[in-house]
C-alpha cells in the first residue's frame, strides 16, 4: 500500500514523502495514529504543501539550535567535588549532573541523553564536554571541576 507520510517517522521517511508499506502496517499504525494516508491520485499536491511546511520547521529548528548552540559554546559549568591529593574525585561527575547545571544556567530542559561523554568524570580539572542538540549541531561546554573547600 502506497502511503503520504504527515509527520516524520523514524526509520521509514519524513513529512510529505510517498512510500509503499505492508497493508497491515499503514492499517493498523501509520494510520490510526495520524502519521500517514493513503496515497491516492490526488495527494501530489499534499504532499508538496506537507514538504514545503518539514522544510520550513526544520530551517526554524536550525536557527534555534545554532543560537543555543552560540550560547551553550561560551558557557562556562563549575562543580565543588572532594577530590584525593592525588585530584582523583571520591565520586563522579555524570551526565545527568551536567545536563542538570545547563538546564539551570538555560532556563530551558536539557535531556542528560544530549550530553555526549563516554565515561563520568573522575579528575579534577577543565574538560570540553559536546552537547548534541541536533544533527551537525554540537557544541562544547567547557567543565571546570574544582576541589570542595579550595
Amino acid at each position: 500500500m502506497n502511503v503520504l507520510l504527515k509527520k516524520d517517522v523514524e526509520g521509514l521517511g519524513h513529512a510529505g514523502d510517498i512510500k509503499k508499506v505492508a497493508d497491515g502496517y499503514a492499517r493498523n499504525y501509520l494510520i490510526p495514529r495520524g502519521l500517514a494516508v493513503p496515497a491516492d491520485k490526488g495527494v501530489s499536491k499534499q504532499a508538496e504543501q506537507l514538504k514545503a511546511a518539514a522544510e520550513r520547521r526544520h530551517q526554524r529548528e536550525q536557527q534555534a539550535a545554532a543560537a543555543l548552540a552560540e550560547r551553550l559554546s561560551s558557557l562556562t559549568l563549575t562543580f565543588k567535588a572532594r577530590a584525593a591529593d592525588s585530584d582523583r574525585l571520591f565520586g563522579s561527575i555524570t551526565a545527568a549532573d551536567i545536563a542538570l547545571a545547563l538546564e539551570q544556567a538555560l532556563g530551558r530542559e536539557v535531556d542528560k541523553r544530549q550530553i555526549q561523554i563516554e565515561h563520568p568524570i573522575r579528575q579534577l580539572g577543565t574538560h570540553k564536554v559536546p552537547v548534541r542538540l541536533m544533527a551537525g549541531v554540537v557544541p562544547e561546554v567547557t567543565v571546570v571541576v574544582e576541589r570542595e573547600g579550595a
